[in-house]
């Protein structure tokens, strides 16, 4: 086990070769793994496969990235729920474990804290993410785990079913009503990440990467990528440019970071970058994977947080972040993080 601090770099694509578990120490903004954007990471222990990357789209974040070297645990179908990642990230929200901040406390650096992993799948079960008894977690992982291996054989739906149908369970019917995705979803998923992984971090031709991933005809994997994204693959690969430091997104950031708790109109923000707001609001699209009004609605709910962390009144937040009534603002928090503003910090003192 490996275990470093890190202040983590703007932009920066860190690629995690070794199963790794994230603990954000400090830092604001969002983090990107696997080209989708989060914003709700603060108190969780962030749980990222090998092959995986992550980014993080501000300047102060301070991490701790703890590396496991014993591969084989990973496969045992109770630990594997954490790295396996279905529709969103593996995480464990370290409010609801005091085993887990124990272990991830500074105290415990020194010691050999692998035992993390079985405490936080035991935790992971108990979250039940997705509603499901053991019996049907592993169902659904197993069907993952094919997907992961046969994605680009284009193995279809039906026959991935066959596989899983014999052992008593309708998988269709499993995977759709716990995970809210179609097999035939999951595998399309599985197939756009890594084609995106293929364009955006190798100078394979567009081609090679349309075959290798099974697709015959590479003008239909274009057509394809282009759905699914609103992107060509070439397009897609010069906005996101991972070998250079995106000034573009680094404006956005420090803007929000600077203005967003008294910002809110998209064109205060568009006048700042010389953009209309149509242009802006494409460009941050295409470079962030989000809308710029997604951005400044959670750089305020993430201030709230850290406000409410703090112990700071519900009123004295309302009118730090420009609310006109405490009502309002225990709406909009409630309304895009799906809990009170009391509740949120009920949760702090019960954990």
């Amino acid at each position: 086990m490996k275990v470093e601090k890190i202040a983590a770099e703007i932009n920066k694509v860190y690629f995690i070769e070794k199963h790794t578990l994230i603990h954000v120490l400090s830092g604001n903004g969002s983090i990107q793994v696997d080209f989708k954007n989060y914003f709700d990471w603060q108190e969780k222990a962030i749980f990222l496969e090998k092959g995986q990357y992550i980014k993080f789209l501000s300047d102060d974040f301070v991490v701790r990235k703890i590396e496991f070297s014993n591969e084989s645990k990973f496969y045992n179908k109770e630990i594997r729920v954490l790295f396996k990642h279905l529709i969103s990230l593996g995480y464990i929200d370290l409010m609801e474990c005091e085993d887990c901040q124990t272990f991830l406390s500074e105290s415990m650096l020194n010691q050999n804290s692998a035992d993390i992993i079985d405490i936080s799948s035991k935790q992971w079960y108990w979250q039940n993410p997705f509603k499901a008894n053991k019996e049907e977690y592993q169902i659904i992982f197993d069907i993952k785990d094919i997907i992961d291996k046969e994605f680009f054989n284009h193995i279809s739906s039906a026959d991935l079913v066959d596989l899983i149908n014999g052992r008593g369970f309708n998988a269709q019917a499993l995977v759709k009503s716990k995970v809210g995705l179609s097999i035939k979803n999951l595998m399309g998923v599985k197939r756009l990440i890594e084609s995106k992984k293929e364009i955006a971090f190798t100078e394979k031709n567009i081609q090679e990467i349309s075959y290798e991933l099974g697709f015959k005809d590479p003008a239909y994997f274009n057509r394809v990528f282009l759905k699914s994204t609103g992107q060509n693959p070439m397009e897609f690969r010069e906005n996101f440019d991972y070998q250079n430091k995106d000034i573009f997104t680094q404006n956005i950031v420090e803007l929000l970071k600077k203005f967003h708790t008294q910002e809110r109109a998209l064109e205060f923000y568009a006048d700042k970058v010389n953009l209309s707001v149509k242009a802006l609001s494409r460009k941050v699209q295409a470079k962030m994977n989000t809308s710029l009004g997604q951005l400044i609605r959670l750089e305020l709910i993430n201030t709230a947080k850290l406000m409410l962390l703090d112990d700071i009144s519900i009123h004295s937040i309302a009118e730090k972040l420009h609310f006109e009534e405490p009502n309002h603002f225990s709406s909009f928090f409630k309304h895009y993080s799906g809990i009170t503003p009391s509740d949120f910090k009920s949760k702090k003192y019960n954990s």
